[in-house]
This record gives C-alpha cells, sequence and structure tokens, in this order.
C-alpha cells in the first residue's frame, strides 16, 4: 500500500515554481513518488477515495527534497574513530542529507583502484543511514585505474594539486598539470560528453615556502600566512587552461575559499569550458579575525579567510554566479591529530590535521547566514546551491534532487523559523569538535526520509541502516545496491 506525506509547505524543486504548495506526496512501497497532490482539495480527495498504508502529516514544517552533499570524508576503513560510515551518516541524516558523496582520500586504502572501492562499498553495505556514493582517486601512476574505476561506478575522479597533511599525503599525493592533462586525453578517449567529471582540491604548492612564525604556533593568524590567496589562484589558472584546452570534460573545483579566483571561473566558462565551482559553509560564515588562539577546530585547507573575502563569495552564489553549488568538505578526525588534547602540541596549527567538523550543521549554518545578510538566500536558492546542483554534478539528476513522480521519495523535513544552539551532545559525527560550538543557530531538521523511510526523526532518533550504496554507470544508469 502507498504512503502518503503531508505538509502545509511543500517546496517541489521540479522548476514549475518557487512558490510552496499545500499538499501532499503519494510515495510506493519501492519508495518511489507516484503523484504529487497540490491542494487540500486534491488530499482530501484521494483520502476519501484511497486507503493508504501509513500517512505522515508535517504541518507546518518545510518539506523538500533531501540534501545531496557531494563533498565528505569518511575514513572508514581505516581510520574509524576519525569518521566512520555509521556516523557519517547519522549526522548527515540528522542535518537533512539524504544522499552524500565520500571523497577519496582519507581511508586506507584511498580510493584509488577498483579493488579500494569494493573495501570502501562493502564496509558502508548496513551501516549507512542515507545514501553514498563514492569519488575515485586520481593520483600518479594510476592511470589503468581510472576507466575501470569509472566502469565500476565512481560519480567522477578527485585528485588533489598539493600534497595533504601527513600521512594522506604519502597515500594520496598530488597530481601535477601534466599529469592531469594525461588524465583528461584518456577521458576523452574512452568517455563520452559529462560523464567523467575530475574534481579537484584547486591549491598549487608556492614557488618559494613561506616559513611561518615557529614562536606563535598557536596563532591562526601563523597558519593562515603560509597558505595564502596565491595558492588558489594559480591553481585556478591552471585548471581553467586545461578546462580550455579540453571543454568536453567537466572539471569541477572542490571547495573554494578565495574570492580572487571567482572572476577567472567566470571569464573561462564564458568561453565555452566546462568549469564548476563549490564552496563550503565554513567561508561564507567564518572569519580569520574570530578564530580563537589555539583553536584548531578552524583549521582547514584552503583556510578560511579574512572577513572581507565573504562579500563576493556570497555574490558569486547568485543564479548564473561562479559557484554553482555548496559542499561541506566535512573532514573530522582524533583529538589527538587536531591538536586539541592537553599537554605542549595542543592549539598548535602548524601541526593540527586540517578539516571541519560540519556536515551535520551544514544547512542550519548556511540558512543563519542567509538570514543575518537580509534573507540573501531563499529556500529556492538552498534547494538550488545544496540539492539539484549536486545531483547534476554527480549524475543524480534523474531519481534525486526534485519531488516529481519516477524520483526517490527523498525528504528534508525543517523548520526555517525555529533555533537551537550548538553543543557537542548534538552532534552524531565520531568527534565532536567543530567551529560552531555554542553559536545560536537557525533550522532546525525535525526529520529526514531515504526513499519512504524515516531514518531521522528529531525526538525519537533513528531508524534503521537503511541507506543503499550509489554506483553511477557510464551509460548514465544510476545502479542501486540495497544494503545487506
Amino acid at each position: 500500500m502507498d504512503l502518503l506525506f503531508l505538509s502545509r509547505r511543500i517546496f517541489l524543486g521540479d522548476g514549475s515554481q518557487d512558490s510552496l504548495i499545500h499538499g501532499g506526496i503519494i510515495v510506493d512501497t519501492e519508495g518511489i513518488i507516484r503523484k504529487v497532490l497540490r491542494s487540500p482539495q486534491e488530499v482530501n480527495t484521494y483520502l476519501y477515495n484511497t486507503e493508504s498504508e501509513s500517512v505522515y502529516d508535517f504541518g507546518d514544517l518545510l518539506l523538500m527534497p533531501g540534501l545531496i552533499d557531494p563533498n565528505v570524508h569518511i575514513n572508514e576503513p581505516g581510520r574509524k574513530d576519525w569518521e566512520g560510515f555509521a556516523t557519517a551518516t547519522k549526522a548527515a541524516s540528522a542535518g537533512g542529507f539524504t544522499t552524500i558523496i565520500d571523497r577519496p582520500t582519507n581511508a586506507t586504502p584511498p580510493t584509488v583502484s577498483v579493488a579500494a572501492l569494493k573495501a570502501k562499498t562493502s564496509t558502508a553495505r548496513g551501516k549507512i543511514y542515507v545514501d553514498v556514493g563514492f569519488w575515485g582517486g586520481l593520483v600518479p601512476g594510476n592511470g589503468d585505474q581510472l576507466a575501470p574505476l569509472l566502469a565500476a561506478g565512481v560519480m567522477g575522479l578527485q585528485c588533489t594539486l598539493c600534497d595533504s597533511a601527513s600521512p594522506v599525503s604519502q597515500e594520496f599525493p598530488a597530481v601535477n598539470e601534466a599529469q592531469l592533462e594525461e588524465a583528461l586525453v584518456r577521458l576523452e578517449k574512452d568517455h563520452d560528453e559529462g560523464e567523467a567529471i575530475i574534481a579537484v582540491h584547486a591549491e598549487l604548492p608556492l614557488t618559494t615556502e613561506i616559513q611561518p612564525d615557529e614562536e606563535a604556533p598557536r596563532e591562526y593568524g601563523t597558519f593562515l600566512a603560509t597558505r595564502p590567496p596565491a595558492m588558489e589562484i594559480s591553481a585556478t589558472q591552471l585548471l581553467c587552461r586545461l578546462a580550455r584546452r579540453h571543454p568536453r570534460r567537466g572539471i569541477h573545483i572542490l571547495n573554494a575559499s578565495s574570492g580572487q579566483c571567482l572572476p577567472l571561473v567566470e571569464e573561462c566558462r564564458r568561453g565555452g569550458a566546462s568549469l564548476t565551482m563549490e564552496t563550503c559553509p565554513h567561508y561564507l560564515t567564518l572569519a580569520a579575525e574570530e578564530v580563537p588562539e589555539c583553536g584548531t577546530e578552524y583549521k582547514t585547507w584552503p583556510p578560511i579567510r579574512e572577513r572581507r573575502n565573504r562579500d563576493a563569495l556570497w555574490e558569486a552564489l547568485k543564479v548564473g554566479g561562479a559557484i554553482r553549488m555548496i559542499g561541506s568538505d566535512h573532514s573530522p578526525a582524533t583529538p589527538g591529530a587536531r591538536a586539541l588534547t592537553c599537554g605542549r602540541g595542543r592549539g598548535n596549527f602548524l601541526k593540527a590535521w586540517p578539516g571541519i567538523n560540519g556536515l551535520q550543521l551544514s544547512l542550519s549554518v548556511v540558512w543563519t547566514a542567509a538570514n543575518q545578510r537580509g534573507s540573501a538566500l531563499s529556500i529556492a536558492d538552498i534547494h538550488r546551491l545544496m540539492c539539484q546542483e549536486p545531483a547534476i554534478l554527480c549524475g543524480l539528476s534523474a531519481s534525486k534532487g526534485r519531488i516529481a513522480e519516477g524520483f526517490d521519495a527523498d525528504f528534508c523535513v525543517w523548520s526555517p523559523e525555529e533555533e537551537f544552539t550548538v553543543g557537542p551532545e548534538l552532534l552524531y559525527t565520531a568527534t565532536k569538535a567543530t567551529p560552531y560550538a555554542g553559536q545560536r543557530l537557525r533550522g532546525v531538521v525535525h526529520a529526514t526520509v531515504v526513499r519512504g523511510l524515516h531514518v531521522y526523526q528529531q525526538f525519537e532518533g533513528f531508524g534503521q541502516p537503511l541507506g543503499k550504496v550509489l554506483l553511477r554507470r557510464t551509460s548514465r544508469k544510476l545502479v542501486k545496491f540495497v544494503s545487506m
């Protein structure tokens, strides 16, 4: 029997309108949307004539398509204590996300071969509360694995232009321009346009490394000075060159922080190149001037920059702007790795692992900041940046990202008006340190539904881990494997 989901505020995200409707959504036993009821009258007629297995009435809560995060580090297998599948997907569901895409870098082994992908998927099955897809890794020497990884179902390939922090730098080394171009040439021979996105962490090492002030390792400015905007600018210029030379191949810039890169991307796209860019909630809301001494939970690559940098990022979020989407770049680590434990090393920005714990809070952080800026973003903008565009990037737009007939019944049910204070007891991640601790945020997620199943409810916790592994096929068909 069908399920019926009701709300006085439903945002469909189907392109037909930006306004909210008072109606209902009929979901079949496979978790697929069968029909949208667009008025109370249609709902009443349906209820009068049809018996549903269950009716879920969310009243005045906003019901919209489930959010999609294309930029999440899940460190299992190998570093489950940093972040595992169960904790990451619980955090995702508590934040309104119904689909997340795992990056290949921080697990051991990293996802740079089909064997490593199988290790990831076999570990994930039976543990995940939301649907999970995977980026494949592009590193020096694994050119023979790129086509097999894409054939095995990764959403695309991901690389970095500068080495990660140790020990990941040894496991997932950076590529240079020649190696990245070689990969693009390989893909042009073997894959159709749009089927093999390459996502890039876009920082290039400086020609002359900046030596930090070793006498002030606990001050954020000491770290910030070592990673200037020039690293992002030179990397973006490199990617623009490649995008112009390979206009049929999609290149995506991950977690961009510098506003100085935006005109470069806009000019490149005007020339016909397929170059997209995303930023993160922490770059939109946090500022270097506000980072406290020893506050290593704020450290990330690229770094959180000065307050004046944020205005350009917000402007670029508008329709047609340089920034197409928002991804969390969620990358927590243990307190020891983050230099948050007691001892002489506490608060050392130069030695702490870089990465922000923010997946669960992304919606609330962005929505709060938008309201503080005079409603800089509407519900339609949230949907476009955190749902629709990520779905397009990852080849999921035929089944996710909209509330429409034939789509997965993935819903985020939340109150844009309610507020809460961030505390460690609210977080479901493996580690609790976050730069948002103590902040008062607006936007409370009440329920998250994946394919018609409640995976999270605010006062009742979690259902069963019924998320699916998502594998993308180069024929543009998405294959779903049920978690066992």
